[in-house]
């Protein structure tokens, strides 16, 4: 690393994931530098959610992985938490709470042991409901939320804890096309302001129109990685969702569709 460079983000490299004897990515070798969005795609089952648990520091791996500069597992929780954000596939509600106090848990790894949340932390929630476009709804019950609401709350408590580094499993789940545009459009912006992001998806065409970087699993732990633009190919993509594609250009454009 040159001087004055800041590391990655995230840096991997070598990396094995595995549940028993499935092999979700072999040899994995990625770097996200600030300012980077990473698009992960690939059918369903094939290990998508397990690497970006793995990448997160949440499940077992073999090889390099590290954020900042420092391996993941030598990173103090609090400070890691500080550093890392991970958005699961699923929010879970056990407990009634306000809309407020399901976003200020993100604030937790800024707060000392016994400490309550101050005026900061409350205006820090109250941006990240207003990103989400969620105004007015700090006191209602979290579970008498609609689908698209709670994940849209969940976002907001994961852009409430602040990281450089976001990793979001599937972050569009239950939302309109008009909330998916809208997140997106706010993690590009987070970017834009020195973070970086990456995303489990689903739409290829909404992954080529956000990320900078794609990266495809295909099963068996083998994978491709590399800028979008040089990613966009029907064969690649149809490989991976075993589905035959067709680009159609629109101006500087591609778009997929089922051939």
């Amino acid at each position: 690393m040159s001087v004055g460079v800041p590391p990655p983000l995230l840096h991997v490299r070598g990396l094995d994931v595995r549940v028993a004897d499935v092999c979700a990515v072999r040899a994995l070798e990625i770097d996200l530098m600030a300012g980077q969005r990473l698009a992960i795609l690939g059918r369903n089952g094939v290990g998508k959610s397990t690497l970006l648990a793995a990448l997160a520091g949440l499940h077992a791996s073999q090889g390099v992985l590290e954020c900042g500069g420092r391996a993941i597992a030598d990173w103090p929780a609090r400070a890691l938490a500080r550093l890392r954000g991970w958005l699961p596939q699923h929010a879970e509600d056990p407990f009634a709470s306000s809309v407020e106090e399901a976003v200020l848990v993100g604030r937790h790894p800024w707060l000392e042991r016994f400490e309550w949340e101050g005026e900061d932390d409350l205006r820090v929630a109250a941006a990240a409901l207003s990103a989400m476009g969620l105004q007015g709804f700090a006191q209602r019950n979290v579970q008498t939320l609609s689908g698209g609401e709670r994940q849209r709350v969940a976002i907001a408590a994961l852009l409430a804890q602040t990281p450089q580094l976001y990793l979001l499993d599937e972050p569009l789940t239950h939302l309109d096309l008009a909330g998916q545009i809208s997140v997106l459009d706010h993690f590009r912006s987070v970017t834009e302001a020195g973070a970086a992001v990456a995303m489990v998806l689903h739409d290829i065409n909404l992954a080529l129109r956000w990320a900078s970087h794609v990266l495809i699993l295909f099963g068996a732990g083998e994978w491709c990685a590399g800028p979008a633009e040089e990613m966009a190919s029907a064969e690649l993509f149809g490989r991976a969702l075993g589905y035959p594609l067709r680009a159609l250009r629109d101006g500087s454009h591609v778009h997929f569709v089922p051939g």
